[in-house]
């Protein structure tokens, strides 16, 4: 592969803005910061044209500019929810059955598990749901943004999501840059779902999220931030900037009586019209998967329902899904008689203004992915990186390879884009084709997603990691600064488990085991460490203490129940 003509110096805009942004707590400066330092290299001028015009063909781009429109529809629909009473009607009834922080963090990862059908979706809608029951319980915002985060994407490319078009796509096109015609290769949706045992980071993220919620322990800056809720009330650390203040901006819903239907009733129909626009929009034939059904011929029915699901294009039905979110609180309002139409249109308004931080910063990590892409960074780090090494080896490599590319470029889906059509061919030629050339490429498809999830889990400047923190009225950099102890950790671990595999080849699915186990020994040497290091309890709150009382909060200060 040629190397990108700026070389080295391409990777110098993403790790500024990482960098800044870590240091300073100032995301959109530090993103600003590195994409103007890239005009600088990219014209070898002055180049604050260059970057505005990286940030408006950002936001230009359809996909983008899509996803900015369902972020401000959803926002408004939050505030539609909020404003019917709908937020506090949840809140009281998940106390009734979460009287403690274990149950809500389980509550929050099933229904993260629950809802894979798209991570910006269910990041959406498990922390919107989530987060007064988690501020109620003194669960800190940043342990709530990574229990969202570290199950919206790994679950999603898993399962039947709007990943998985994108990934089979990915897979075929891997096989043509290898030369590998058709006929000569399993079907592409075999390769996917060989992959998936190798696609470790997202399992052992799942269930690293899973321990860290039972056991109830954690270490590095999330046991201080834990700490601090417990003790003090403060779900957030004073000088934090949450992505979203929704009591703050929208003040008191007039809402006299809260009703369980005004939550989710929207929510409902946001899943409801998003999967139904999405299966639209991927041709499936209404008449002809009834006519399927009446005739009991499940098999074409199925088959009818995955092309549609693989077809479908689930930005467009994000943006259709939130739209109805938002009807839906004009007609609850004035069904309930709490609102009219005037003032459904300015909750409207106000739902975007709550969501203005998060878009700003979309469209500056946008804006470095552009630059990026004049730069060739991403392609200079795989060329570079993944040359001519052992097959034992190459797994754990690519995996290695695709998290520095995410977590420097920010996106999960333009890392697999750039590695995928690299690393199989590589693969394919090291292992010498066959059979083992197929097991090989199954292997490469899944570390390379696996690293993408983790670079991006890793990096401020991803859009999971804004969105998450948005939802969950988090500070961005918070979220990313606790999450990464736990995202090391378990990549770490699939680092070391790959590395038995291709020196073994043991069957990947039964290493998995054993990486849940070292998660739990890790996870519980860690705390321990950690705690006795700041001579606090590496348990931030026990059953026990949760049955003496829970804080309430009121406008960032404690009271007790």
């Amino acid at each position: 592969m040629t190397v990108p003509e700026f070389g080295a110096i391409s990777v110098v805009p993403p790790l500024l803005a990482i960098v800044l942004a870590i240091l300073t707590r100032k995301a959109v400066l530090s993103l600003f910061l590195g994409i103007w330092s890239g005009a600088v290299i990219y014209t070898g001028g002055l180049g604050i044209v260059q970057t505005f015009e990286w940030i408006v063909a950002a936001v230009a781009d359809e996909f983008h500019a899509t996803i900015i429109v369902f972020t401000l529809l959803l926002g408004s629909g939050v505030a539609m929810v909020w404003n019917l009473g709908g937020t506090a009607a949840v809140r009281d009834w998940a106390l009734e059955r979460l009287d403690s922080q274990r149950k809500a963090g389980l509550a929050a990862w099933g229904l993260g598990l629950v809802l894979f059908f798209d991570d910006y979706a269910n990041t959406a809608i498990v922390g919107s749901a989530m987060k007064d029951v988690s501020d109620q319980l003194r669960i800190s915002r940043e342990k709530l943004s990574y229990i969202v985060d570290s199950t919206a994407a790994p679950v999603a490319t898993l399962g039947i999501s709007s990943w998985v078009a994108f990934q089979l796509s990915l897979i075929a096109d891997g096989y043509e840059s290898a030369g590998v015609d058709a006929a000569d290769r399993p079907g592409t949706f075999e390769v996917f779902l060989s992959s998936i045992p190798f696609n470790m980071y997202a399992i052992l993220a799942i269930v690293m999220v899973a321990v860290i919620v039972v056991s109830g322990r954690d270490f590095g800056e999330m046991l201080t931030a834990e700490h601090r809720s417990w003790t003090t009330g403060k779900v957030t650390r004073d000088e934090a900037v949450p992505m979203q203040d929704v009591a703050g901006e929208l003040g008191e819903p007039p809402a006299s009586t809260p009703r369980l239907a005004a939550f989710f009733v929207p929510v409902a129909v946001l899943i409801a019209v998003t999967i139904a626009t999405a299966l639209w929009s991927g041709g499936l034939s209404v008449g002809g998967f009834v006519g399927d059904l009446l005739a009991a011929d499940l098999g074409a029915a199925g088959e009818r329902l995955w092309d549609a699901a693989l077809g479908a294009a689930y930005e467009i039905a994000l943006m259709i899904g939130s739209f109805a979110m938002v009807a839906s609180g004009f007609v609850l309002g004035k069904a309930y008689g709490i609102f009219g139409i005037g003032d459904a249109t300015e909750y409207t308004i106000d739902g975007f203004g709550i969501m203005l931080t998060a878009v700003s910063i979309l469209a500056l990590a946008w804006g470095i992915g552009e630059t990026i892409d004049a730069l060739g960074t991403g392609e200079y780090v795989a060329a570079m990186a993944v040359g001519a090494v052992s097959p034992s080896l190459l797994p754990a490599l690519v995996f290695v390879v695709a998290g520095l590319i995410a977590f420097s470029t920010g996106t999960s889906w333009g890392t697999m884009g750039i590695v995928t059509p690299i690393a199989i061919p590589i693969a394919w030629e090291l292992s010498g084709g066959g059979a083992a050339g197929h097991t090989l490429v199954a292997a490469m498809v899944g570390v390379i997603f696996s690293g993408a999830i983790f670079g991006d889990h890793s990096s401020p400047i991803s859009d999971t990691s804004v969105l998450s923190a948005t939802f969950t009225g988090s500070d961005l950099i918070d979220h990313v600064r606790t999450q990464i102890y736990y995202a090391v950790t378990v990549a770490v671990i699939v680092v070391l488990l790959l590395v038995v595999w291709g020196y073994t080849s043991v069957t990947p699915v039964a290493l998995l085991p054993l990486g849940a186990a070292l998660l739990v020994g890790l996870v519980y040497l860690f705390s321990e460490v950690d705690a006795a290091r700041r001579d606090i309890d590496p348990v931030s709150v026990n059953e026990a203490q949760a049955d003496d009382g829970r804080a309430v909060i009121v406008g960032g200060t404690e009271q007790d129940d």
